[in-house]
């Protein structure tokens, strides 16, 4: 539980049925390992909040300090991208490494199944039906699938595409068939303590309240560059890191005629390139190339990945985003490469590609590299 409303109300309709139920809740960060203060302690309402929902509804709760399991695999992982120039995505990896990875390894009852209150779906399915398994299609055992919720608006599945299968297969998502305001319509009439409470925004370590480039400078320094006109050469300006940055973002370049976007970024060189406009050229991508692949169903990809028309899917690379028709090629060297049906913009190395076939999710990857069809 998170203290909001939406693991507030998983808790409500897993008390109303048969299940040997306790509460989680994770403490992630703390300000304090900043600070080395009490100033600042967030985390402290979430958890007040979690054990009134808890103590309504009559189950226990507990506390479990998973903050240097995040810093470790999260967190400086995440550094190292966004000190090269990337732009990564935390909560990702939260999921498969702490919550779906750490979490999990801390639980004493090693059955236990875990519920949360993301708008996410899991089915069970078998394989599709080949001539090596048809004589024993029966008998061949089911497997989870990561689905699409019924509130797409609201959708969560892209946070989820990193977690393993074993995971998954243990995973309740009981808000699946909710809509958002039907879930608030349910705690405010059940009465839980966190109804009317503000739905929380942003990664978990920056907060609400802080600007994002304020965050990060405390833990990577500045390292300034120019800033270059890629359509012409000419410097316009000074950045004090790539990470300040990300693709497609206006890069505020006092003096201009018109706006001026991020289209590019050169760690070797130090360099951001801008173009002038929102929607030139260069801000497009034709082909993403995606490392360190994982499949939920990591034994067996789909095969139309080694075919030469490859695999016909749909591709999301930031939340909240329709996914996009593509097709997916495996590489010699195992990374996918993932062509748009049409040219995609403001794509960045370092963000999460998710693959779907329709409301199934197969897996993700983090972009390596992006190619445009457009030259200076």
């Amino acid at each position: 539980m998170s203290g909001g409303v939406d693991s507030s109300v998983t808790a409500k309709l897993l008390a109303d049925q048969d299940y040997d139920l306790s509460a989680v809740f994770m403490r992630n960060w703390d300000t304090r390992d900043e600070s080395g203060t009490e100033h600042g302690c967030e985390w402290k309402k979430d958890w007040e909040d979690v054990q009134r929902v808890c103590r309504m509804l009559g189950i226990p709760c507990e506390l479990i300090d998973l903050s240097r399991e995040y810093w470790t695999r999260v967190f400086e992982p995440a550094l190292e991208l966004w000190e090269s120039g990337d732009t990564p995505n935390p909560d990702i990896w939260c999921n498969r490494e702490v919550k779906f990875g750490a979490l999990f390894d801390r639980l004493t009852e090693k059955n236990a199944w875990l519920a949360t209150g993301h708008y996410a779906n899991k089915t069970w399915a078998r394989p599709s039906l080949n001539l090596s398994n048809i004589f024993a299609y029966d008998r061949i055992p089911t497997r989870p699938q990561l689905r699409r919720p019924a509130d797409r608006t609201k959708d969560q599945t892209y946070y989820l595409s990193a977690i393993p299968e074993s995971s998954l297969a243990r995973a309740l998502f009981p808000l699946a068939p909710y809509k958002k305001t039907e879930v608030r319509e349910m705690a405010q009439r059940w009465g839980l303590p966190t109804a009317s409470r503000e739905e929380s925004m942003g990664i978990c370590f920056v907060g609400e309240k802080r600007r994002f480039d304020d965050f990060i400078s405390q833990y990577i320094p500045p390292k300034p560059g120019p800033i270059v006109d890629l359509t012409n050469g000419q410097t316009l300006g000074r950045h004090q890191g790539l990470y300040t940055f990300t693709i497609g973002q206006n890069a505020r370049i006092k003096g201009m005629p018109q706006k001026m976007f991020v289209a590019r970024k050169d760690p070797r060189r130090n360099t951001l390139y801008v173009v002038p406009g929102s929607t030139h050229p260069a801000l497009y991508s034709d082909t993403i190339i995606v490392d360190k692949w994982k499949w939920i169903w990591d034994d067996m990809p789909p095969s139309e990945i080694d075919s030469s028309k490859g695999l016909l899917a749909q591709v999301q690379y930031r939340h909240r985003m329709l996914d996009v028709p593509c097709r997916v090629h495996r590489q010699n060297d195992g990374s996918m490469r993932v062509e748009f049906k049409s040219p995609q913009s403001s794509v960045a190395t370092g963000q999460v590609a998710a693959i779907w076939k329709r409301d199934w999710c197969l897996g993700c990857g983090i972009i390596s590299d992006t190619r445009s069809g457009w030259q200076p």
